[in-house]
């Protein structure tokens, strides 16, 4: 059976002849690989589409690599490169480009010459392509450069006093390869210790820092599995449907193989890795590096335009070829943006300030001060003693001063990512001058947000009083709206630049042109002004009254390139803190302070009358303790029957002794009113009417698909999709997803799409916060709305209803009728869901499988 479609173009005799001399070159690459045992193997860097695969035949004969590898002394003609390091072997890289040949001809990529004046390794995703059997040169310049073994590297997951740093994992003359960052993944996995991930990130870094920098701010990167900072608008960009698709190219399984694979295991890393364990590619290449791994993911992001599915296909499929091992499985997992791994950021910050304290970056001219209370010295190191695994405590007074070290190198790394949340910037700053005066190089910037204060749930007023030890404090109305950090400094000749972020950094300033515009005018009326930060929350109101307007009036806008004539609900920014004013930081401030500052130096802009595309400014509606508790109590009413979503309680002042209790004790501890960054602090607690009450009723909900868990929910069905009965079409329709039920998978997984559950039709009981309009839900759709249906806000299981069978749940009319019930109570909130009772972990598989059984 022909392996190659037959070609349908004319040639010449004379070109006959040179591809028949050519094609016995070729014969001696294949000649083992015809049948075996009745099954057809093929030997192939990249099989062509056009390459007729048998599923159970991907193995490739041991005797056409024994046959490759022998080639090396026939075809000794070959090519170098130079790099800083010396001169190395030409290895061949098989190119798969953008389409396969035609002919199923291999396609090579030759890497630079000696004198490519960058001087640096050949990047795979660089191409200069030739079609193999009509090359000219078939035994000039082929040569098979051998494997390069690979490296033994030494275990990570130890204590770093006794890992040998002195030692470059990799050889000294190269940069850092990506298979010793696959090497910590690898060790990462495996580990749910949080002393064992520290030590093994730790032990990564260290070595990155002291033996080729360069790598570090790429290894941070994907080690954080993100490609720039979250307030940056790239994003890579790549579909399952494209990284499938090169996985099967590179591997020449057909569709349904695949498929398979994907179902056995759900990981998109596991099934590259099974899929690429039985291909054998023509030549050696080039181990990938950290660095070229970055850039390759940063091409794809940057790629914009026709063809761009196809333009990152080629480049995951070059990635591919090149991967040996388990860096294919973590390249997947890469570039599916999901690691699998317990390396979040306060962990990677923190074996980041370790690794920093052990192994100062060597810079020569700006050496570590030899008393500096950051770093410590190689000689200080070695005389330390290790704690032994059963020791609880080292009486070492070195060891209790490095872990002192420790502890003040991490607050401090903290401190400046939370306020300047960039990695480029932060690594850049290290190797400037390590630890000592890192704060002064990355500093809190206009431009780059902080991450946010984040408020403590409280259940009641009784419970903020209890809290609060009757502290002065401010209870202010949490409006139902997007949390807006904004930030705004004078241009020179210009318009003031201004930024507007989300909770979660994003950059949304396209999103509110009407806000910006109101900045700018805020300068104009303001001459002295020059810069500032501010925390607000932008809210959706009428153009009528002014009256406040739920969330989901402001969802309805663009989330880019919004053009303020096309802008229908006006908005109001209500501002609750300053962070920054004029070069000066308010941070370790008093939320007093912040406040009366923010209070004085920025009035409320509010016009007679509102015009669509026009932004009001406002400070938020608020009450004092010291008004009284039934000053308070009448302050939530109004909260509860507005369409605000509660109420926040911030302490006012710094205390020095606040008692807390906690499992049964009693402490006394400082509970400061100073901004936060990143942190839930309990001097901010907010009182959502979601926590006090919810929903006066549950809802009888049947589950009728699932999507398949990631991360920590990998092997169960999370989050499940619930339906409600419509009686007037005799079916179920979906009405809402629920994250908090988890049942165990053991249907077929579906990558992207719920899957149907049959079997484990029960009917749950949910409580949820409220019902909200849906633009996507179908339940009760022309009943409250003939353009949108209802759907449940924060729904959480309670349990398995064994007496309803699931024609006997909730109705579409009933949830219709809970829906105008809470319209007429003032509940009428349709607000982000910001995480608070999203996911609690309530699981429910053994009702499920008990149930089964039965």
């Amino acid at each position: 059976m022909s392996k190659r479609a037959p070609s349908t173009s004319s040639i010449s005799s004379k070109k006959k002849t040179k591809l028949a001399s050519d094609q016995a070159v070729l014969d001696t690459y294949f000649r083992a690989a015809n049948s075996t045992n009745g099954r057809q193997t093929t030997t192939t860097a990249a099989p062509s589409r056009h390459t007729h695969r048998n599923e159970s035949s991907d193995v490739v004969s041991e005797e056409i690599f024994a046959s490759l590898e022998s080639m090396n002394d026939a075809l000794s003609h070959h090519t170098s490169w130079q790099d800083g390091h010396g001169t190395k072997q030409n290895p061949i890289q098989l190119d798969l480009g953008d389409e396969p040949n035609p002919q199923g001809s291999m396609v090579i990529s030759i890497p630079p010459s000696s004198h490519d004046r960058f001087a640096s390794p050949p990047d795979p995703c660089e191409k200069t392509t030739a079609s193999l059997p009509s090359r000219r040169q078939t035994n000039l310049g082929l040569a098979l450069p051998p494997t390069e073994p690979d490296i033994d590297y030494s275990p990570v997951a130890v204590d770093p006093l006794v890992y040998p740093i002195h030692e470059c994992p990799w050889p000294v003359t190269s940069p850092a390869p990506y298979s010793f960052l696959v090497h910590t993944l690898t060790v990462l996995v495996n580990t749910r210790s949080r002393i064992a991930i520290l030590d093994v990130l730790t032990n990564t870094l260290r070595c990155l820092i002291l033996y080729h920098p360069t790598s570090l701010l790429p290894a941070l990167y994907l080690l954080s599995n993100s490609l720039s900072p979250a307030y940056s608008p790239l994003e890579l960009g790549i579909g399952a449907s494209v990284i499938s698709r090169a996985i099967r190219h590179v591997s020449g399984l057909t569709s349904g193989a695949l498929r398979r694979l994907y179902n056995s295991s759900g990981d998109p890393g596991d099934v590259a890795f099974e899929a690429k364990s039985n291909v054998r590619t023509l030549v050696a290449h080039p181990p990938l590096l950290i660095e070229d791994v970055y850039q390759s993911m940063l091409k794809i992001a940057y790629i914009k335009g026709q063809g761009t599915a196809r333009q990152k296909q080629s480049i995951v499929e070059r990635l591919l070829v090149a991967a040996r091992g388990e860096e294919t499985r973590f390249l997947v997992r890469t570039l599916s943006q999901n690691l699998r791994v317990g390396a979040v950021r306060t962990s990677i910050l923190t074996a980041l300030a370790r690794a920093l304290v052990l192994s100062p970056p060597p810079n020569p001219s700006i050496p570590i001060p030899s008393d500096s209370s950051l770093h410590v010295t190689p000689h200080f190191v070695v005389s330390i003693q290790p704690s032994s695994g059963k020791q609880k405590k080292n009486n070492d007074p070195q060891h209790n001063e490095l872990l002192l070290k420790f502890a003040n190198a991490e607050a401090l790394v903290k401190q400046v990512y939370v306020q300047h949340p960039n990695y480029d910037h932060i690594v850049a700053g290290v190797i400037a001058g390590g630890l000592d005066g890192l704060p002064t190089r990355v500093p809190l910037t206009v431009g780059i947000p902080l991450h946010p204060t984040l408020g403590s749930p409280a259940r009641s007023l009784d419970e903020i009083y209890e809290r609060l030890n009757d502290m002065p404090f401010t209870a202010e109305f949490k409006y139902d709206g997007q949390r807006a950090q904004i930030h705004a400094s004078k241009v020179v000749g210009g318009f003031p630049s201004v930024h507007i972020f989300s909770r979660h950094l994003e950059n949304m300033t396209d999103k509110y042109p009407d806000v910006v515009s109101l900045v700018r005018s805020m300068f104009a009326k303001a001459s002295y002004l020059q810069s500032f930060i501010i925390d607000s929350e932008i809210v959706a109101i009428d153009p009528d009254d002014g009256g406040l307007r739920s969330f989901q009036d402001l969802s309805n806008r663009a989330r880019k390139d919004v053009e303020i004539r096309d802008i229908k609900v006006p908005v109001c920014v209500f501002a609750f803190d300053l962070m920054y004013l004029d070069g000066e930081i308010f941070l370790e401030r008093s939320f007093r302070e912040r406040r009366e500052l923010l209070r004085t130096r920025f009035p409320a802009l509010t016009p007679a009358s509102v015009e669509p595309g026009t932004a009001l400014f406002a400070h938020v509606n608020s009450c004092e303790s010291s008004q009284g508790r039934k000053c308070i109590e009448a302050f939530w009413k109004e909260a509860v029957e507005s369409r605000c979503e509660g109420l926040m309680i911030k302490l006012l002042d710094n205390v020095e002794n606040i008692t807390t209790h906690h499992s049964g004790k009693t402490r006394k501890r400082p509970l400061p009113a100073t901004y936060e960054p990143d942190k839930r602090t309990s001097a901010w607690l907010k009182l959502k009417k979601d926590y006090v009450d919810g929903l006066g009723d549950t809802l009888d909900l049947v589950p009728v698909g699932a999507w398949h868990g990631n991360g920590r929910k990998a092997g169960w069905w999370s989050p499940v999709l619930l339906a409600v009965w419509d009686p007037t079409k005799d079916r179920l329709i979906a009405v809402c997803k629920c994250m908090s039920g988890k049942i165990h998978c053991t249907i077929t997984y579906a990558a992207s799409n719920p899957t149907f559950i049959s079997s484990l039709v029960k009917v749950w009981e949910i409580r949820g916060a409220d019902i909200t309009l849906s633009p996507v839900s179908l339940a009760a759709l022309g009943q409250v709305s003939s353009t949108r249906g209802l759907s449940l806000r924060f729904p959480r299981f309670v349990r398995v209803r064994e007496d309803t069978r699931p024609e006997h749940a909730s109705t579409t009319q009933f949830l219709a009728q809970m829906y105008r019930d809470q319209q007429s109570r003032g509940k009428g909130t349709t607000g982000a869901d910001d995480g608070d009772l999203m996911d609690m972990d309530v699981e429910v598989e053994a009702q499920i499988e008990d149930e089964s059984d039965g």
